[in-house]
């Protein structure tokens, strides 16, 4: 709660309106509170994050973190006028690069940085990150909000998170068991995701068409809320697959696409050989190669092309994998195999 004294007549003429701050965190704390299970949503507005560790059934922990932003979508968000799913990609980008490791997300922290605080468009953000939070089952436990006039327009506002997850050493993911023969599985993407909108929106020209127009070639949706869906977050439906098999490695397709993130999990003297034709390609990307007319391996070199991970596994445990990650709700589907080669993909 802002005390009564707590306003700045000097550095609100500078642009800053402090008491515009104190709004916005009261507003989010109604997101931020759904998203708790050890903590409390009042702690929000302290000066750091407390979270109680379980260290059930683990023996040995280590911590994994990661940190991204949403890039140059937000431009979309901007154009849209629309600010409550952008959340999700930030905590996304994140969470799902923790659950590469095996681990689990415990908490994340946001970091909004705008031109002017406008409380409610804060709030709005704000619950597309306890969104993204409830969807990968980890607290919200603080953040911060910046407002840099002078620096940022007035509308505009860059958006960053920080999430730190656990995993008992024993079961760290260890691509050292990867071995020719071994299957790779797909999980479909929920489109673009959070990558390469800066071709995105040249090839499309976002700021010169319509965006809300339906577009025949998405099945009648517009091309603004086909590019705005939030990434999808993989990272219950994964912790129900370390439970029922060996998963050996574990890639999340960002910016690169499959020629990048997939040999980052795969070791030296083998290859990932994917089948280009079981690739389930979205329409968007299909829109995307024939509007830009971007060639093949380009496309597959920055985007997903709806495949938002892949995961390796053995080929007797392929079967139970696919079966797993389906009854959690993914559509999951085998993409290829790892052969020996010295090249770290091939698309064939």
């Amino acid at each position: 709660m802002m005390h009564k004294n707590s306003k700045s007549d000097s550095y609100a003429a500078a642009g800053v309106d402090i008491t515009a701050g104190y709004r916005a965190v009261e507003l989010m704390k109604q997101h931020i509170a759904r998203t708790m299970v050890n903590g409390k949503s009042e702690d929000i507005g302290g000066f750091g994050g407390l979270f109680e560790l379980d260290m059930t059934d683990i023996t040995k922990p280590v911590l994994v973190s990661g940190t991204d932003g949403v890039g140059t979508k937000l431009k979309m968000a901007f154009l849209m006028d629309k600010h409550d799913t952008v959340g999700i990609d930030c905590v996304a980008m994140c969470v799902n690069d923790i659950i590469c490791c095996g681990a689990k997300p415990l908490f994340f922290l946001d970091y909004i940085a705008c031109g002017k605080n406008y409380p409610e468009k804060i709030a709005e953000i704000v619950s597309g990150i306890a969104e993204g939070c409830v969807q990968s089952g980890c607290e919200l436990i603080g953040g911060e909000t910046a407002e840099m006039p002078g620096f940022y327009s007035e509308d505009e506002y860059d958006l960053a998170g920080f999430s730190v997850g656990v995993v008992d050493k024993a079961k760290v993911l260890d691509k050292t068991k990867v071995k020719e023969g071994d299957v790779i599985i797909g999980l479909a993407s929920s489109g673009v995701h959070s990558n390469g909108f800066s071709l995105v929106r040249k090839v499309f020209d976002v700021e010169n068409v319509d965006l809300k127009a339906p577009v025949e070639a998405l099945g009648g949706a517009s091309l603004g809320e086909t590019l705005l869906t939030p990434t999808k977050i993989y990272v219950k439906s994964m912790l129900e697959l370390f439970k029922a098999v060996e998963v050996k490695a574990v890639s999340h397709i960002t910016g690169g696409g499959f020629y990048e993130n997939i040999p980052r999990s795969i070791p030296d003297g083998f290859c990932a050989k994917i089948d280009k034709a079981s690739v389930k390609v979205l329409p968007i990307f299909k829109l995307l190669a024939e509007t830009g007319n971007i060639p093949e391996h380009d496309m597959f070199n920055t985007f997903n092309m709806g495949v938002g991970m892949s995961v390796v596994v053995s080929k007797e445990d392929a079967e139970k994998a696919v079966e797993v990650l389906k009854a959690a709700g993914e559509d999951a589907y085998v993409i290829g195999e790892i052969i020996k080669s010295d090249e770290k993909v091939i698309i064939c």
